[in-house]
């Protein structure tokens, strides 16, 4: 009988196995894709498919190894089971190492192959089960990451979690100091690869004449000053993620090499003879867009297409302005906690400073004010010029002062519900409405 996972992909190129197959397996409560170009097949593989893939080994587009390796590269846990000649046993074997699930040998009896079907959908359904159930978890997590209940935010934390569940290299975009590491950090702590290293790289800080070693590392001797051997970062990031940043000020000759990299898996240290295995997920950022570059000549356009499988953007401060009052309080209140001082409340006037102020410098610009407000060395500054504050969106300036009002209320009924609705004058399900959506907790008023 079936398992609960649904579809079975099964791959070859002669028509009347395909038919076979497909009969066989339906009867036995299967729901069966059959494709003759391998291609076809994976297409249809993501992080999400509820589903598993059987391939013949022989065919003449594409062989059962190379299915193989672009499926595990859409997704690393996806049961793969090849089917074998007699004479592709020691392939099948090496298949195995590489990490397909099971190989039938040619000729099979049909209950043999259900059989091992049957194990690989389980193991699917498990899979598929505890990354619902992380993701569950992770959407709880990443909001005390990415912080902001704008809908902007809501859509970002929902993008990263979608892409942390894929090996995809991914290119993020923003403004100086809008979290683009913060965002790498995200897709890796939520990605299959947590449990290996997070390892950042700012490229525009590196100078040229030591991105290669830096990168690649070196053997002792490899040149005048290499007195042992070093690991460079791409090996260093074996088995979890590197992060470029700025890459676009990475040399055209560095990008060469790093291409290779990516395309082969291996690294090669400077003065080695031999290369390592490198097995990492790239992510980079940058403050230009890439493809412009790459059009101009400024940046390999082989590279941008190898990194820019899927891309991010991250939102600046001025596109969501609500979220301007939580993020500061929350910047505030960990630097007044780490230095044992009292949190100062914001009143409704310094709210609406916050909100209408520009922000060139984005979230980095804002935690540097949150925290010289904690330490009480100024006072945000003085208020923009009436003219400057009415170019604000009336929305956002009454959503800022209304959130003011609510929370000197909190602040006054030291987080006592009822006291807040009787200075609001608010029924309690309009009040708790509020808070949600304004990111306060009676529980940041109490004690």
């Amino acid at each position: 009988m079936a398992s609960r996972v649904e579809r079975v992909l099964f791959v070859d190129d002669e028509e009347t196995v395909r038919e076979a197959l497909a009969q066989w397996l339906t009867l036995a409560g299967y729901a069966v894709s059959t494709f003759e170009a391998p291609e076809e097949a994976l297409a249809e593989i993501d992080a999400n498919v509820s589903g598993i893939l059987v391939t013949d080994m022989r065919m003449p587009r594409m062989d059962g190894l190379t299915v193989l390796e672009r499926a595990l590269e859409r997704d690393p846990e996806l049961p793969v089971l090849l089917v074998t000649g007699h004479g592709d046993v020691p392939m099948a074997v090496e298949a195995m190492r590489r990490g397909a699930y099971d190989f039938i040998e040619k000729p099979f009896v049909p209950e043999r192959l259900t059989d091992a079907i049957g194990r690989a959908c389980e193991k699917r359904h498990l899979t598929l089960r505890l990354r619902r159930l992380h993701a569950r978890t992770d959407s709880h997590a990443i909001e005390s990451r990415l912080i902001g209940t704008s809908r902007a935010m809501e859509t970002l934390r929902r993008e990263v979690l979608d892409l942390a569940a894929t090996p995809v290299n991914v290119v993020i975009n923003g403004e100086t100091g809008s979290g683009k590491e913060l965002v790498a950090q995200c897709l890796h702590a939520f990605s299959l690869r947590r449990d290996g290293r997070f390892v950042p790289v700012n490229c525009g800080a590196i100078p040229d004449t030591m991105m290669e070693s830096e990168l690649f590392g070196y053997e002792a001797g490899a040149f005048t000053g290499a007195l042992k051997r070093r690991i460079g970062k791409l090996e260093y990031a074996h088995r979890g993620t590197l992060f470029l940043d700025e890459i676009e000020a990475m040399p055209l000759s560095g990008q060469v090499k790093l291409l290779r990299v990516l395309q082969e898996h291996r690294v090669e240290r400077l003065g080695a003879n031999d290369s390592v295995v490198a097995d990492l997920r790239t992510l980079c950022a940058s403050k230009v867009d890439l493809r412009e570059e790459a059009e101009a000549g400024r940046f390999r356009p082989d590279l941008y297409y190898r990194l820019d499988v899927a891309s991010l953007r991250i939102p600046p401060l001025r596109e969501r302005r609500e979220d301007i009052p939580l993020l500061f309080e929350h910047f505030a209140a960990q630097a007044a906690e780490a230095h044992g001082r009292a949190m100062r409340p914001l009143s409704a006037r310094h709210i609406r400073d916050l909100v209408e102020q520009p922000w060139p410098g984005n979230v980095r610009e804002l935690r540097n004010a949150a925290e010289r407000y904690a330490f009480g060395l100024d006072r945000l500054g003085a208020a923009p010029e009436p003219s400057e504050a009415g170019t604000q969106p009336l929305a956002v300036r009454v959503e800022a002062y209304e959130r003011g009002l609510i929370q000197q209320a909190l602040q006054q009924a030291q987080g006592n519900i009822a006291e807040a609705m009787r200075l609001l004058d608010l029924p309690r399900r309009t009040l708790n409405e509020k808070m949600q959506r304004y990111g306060l907790s009676r529980g940041d008023f109490t004690g």
